[in-house]
């Protein structure tokens, strides 16, 4: 069940002029169910993308490597119940097929589309019911088709991930609409996640290109369900440049820092949706890492606390077992952290305690007190690190049966 998320109203799903959506049951791994999807692209329209670091990636991510940067794309195309990861070079054939297919069908070349899948790995994709399906996926080509491709692109997700924002740049309307899967392998190092998010206004490729990284880091980098980095990974960012405004190019401009923070807004909902739909969750759950020497430090630690199965197990069984805590932080890998000096904070939305100072437990906190916090859907681990100015935020989700039922059901 997830954490206070629902289906996403079709009609707030707005659309992106120059994008035009398409799906199709294709069989991929299931019958009867949409899991073929074609995102096709004005021409002209620029692409930026952040992938996987895991070394074992699969075969799209490197053929989308190949076909990015480029200021010309013109479709992606994207399967589901098959991540075509772990094929070796058959999986490279096929992903180029892929591309080679849909290029032919909507008349442009092989490197213009980029392929994406997820689902199963070490297992080869099924060509023909993938290629069979392409003229079906393009014939269902629409505008207003958002909330149709945020569920083909489904796994384990519950719910479909799907949200629009706009903003007004030099007197034009700027239209923003992105969609995300992901419930499981969650922790992207740039999760199984896919985001893909599109926008109309004119922006140059290498600035394009910032701000995707910017979004990522600030999003989709700060998430885990289970600390697995998927082998499919990929965060995606589309241009099309029909919305008339002056192209952007400079990254300190108030036009370039108003459509970075919409696009970084659409990302974190997006990401922030994944983990409300982790597998099996039924807590939602922010960890803040503040007065970090530096950022990189924060974080370490905000994961350190975020990824503990002794942590996240605790929070599903709404045990005050808050020592783990202290734990995770300990071994975060900060040599000289002074524990004397960190405080560590346990809220829900209605209240927040202080639980540890002075290197143990707050003069005022109780066990009764932490439970009934904990009880909550929706909490916050707040740690002062005492050390500087720096400040991380993570997000993730508590470990329950499901999780380990859904895991182990997967492939059945």
């Amino acid at each position: 069940m997830a954490v206070n998320l629902s289906t996403p109203d079709p009609a707030a799903l707005l659309s992106v002029p120059g994008v035009r959506l398409g799906v199709t049951q294709a069989g991929i791994r299931k019958a009867d169910r949409h899991d073929l999807t074609v995102i096709e692209l004005a021409p002209g329209s620029r692409v930026a993308g952040v992938f996987t670091q895991n070394r074992f990636c699969a075969a799209p991510v490197t053929v989308c490597r190949e076909h990015l940067p480029g200021e010309n794309i013109r479709a992606l195309v994207i399967n589901t119940g098959n991540a075509n990861a772990g094929t070796g070079e058959q999986g490279l054939n096929d992903a180029r097929a892929t591309c080679k297919a849909l290029a032919k069908i909507l008349s442009t070349t092989e490197s213009q589309v980029l392929p994406f899948s997820t689902g199963i790995i070490l297992e080869t994709l099924p060509m023909e019911r993938l290629l069979a399906g392409l003229p079906c996926a393009v014939a269902d080509l629409r505008t207003d088709s958002w909330f149709d491709a945020a569920h083909a692109i489904m796994t384990t997700d519950t719910l479909a991930k799907a949200v629009s924002e706009q903003v007004v740049l030099g007197g034009k309307t700027i239209t923003v609409t992105g969609m995300s899967k992901g419930a499981g392998m969650i922790r992207p190092n740039m999760a199984t996640m896919l985001g893909f998010i599109a926008c109309d206004a004119a922006i140059s490729q290498s600035l394009l290109e910032t701000v995707t990284r910017e979004a990522a880091d600030a999003s989709f980098n700060s998430i885990t369900v289970d600390g697995d980095t998927s082998t499919n990974d990929s965060f995606i960012v589309i241009a099309t440049g029909l919305a008339g405004n002056a192209e952007i190019t400079d990254a300190s401009g108030n036009d370039a820092r108003s459509l970075a923070r919409t696009i970084t807004s659409v990302a974190i909902k997006l990401a922030q949706a994944i983990v409300r739909d982790g597998e099996g969750a039924t807590k939602f759950i922010s960890i803040v890492a503040e007065g970090g020497a530096n950022h990189g430090e924060s974080r370490q630690v905000a994961y350190a606390i975020a990824h503990s199965p002794l942590v996240k197990t605790a929070f599903f069984a709404s045990d005050p077992n808050l020592g783990r805590i202290l734990a995770a932080i300990g071994y975060a890998g900060i040599d000289d952290l002074d524990v004397q000096r960190l405080r560590v904070w346990l809220g829900n939305p209605q209240e927040e305690i202080l639980i540890a100072e002075r290197g143990g437990c707050a003069a005022n906190y109780t066990e009764e007190v932490g439970a009934r916090i904990m009880k909550h859907a929706e909490l916050t681990v707040r740690v002062d690190l005492a050390r500087g100015q720096a400040k991380s935020t993570v997000w993730t989700c508590d470990f329950s049966y499901d999780y380990v039922r859904i895991n182990a059901d997967y492939r059945s």
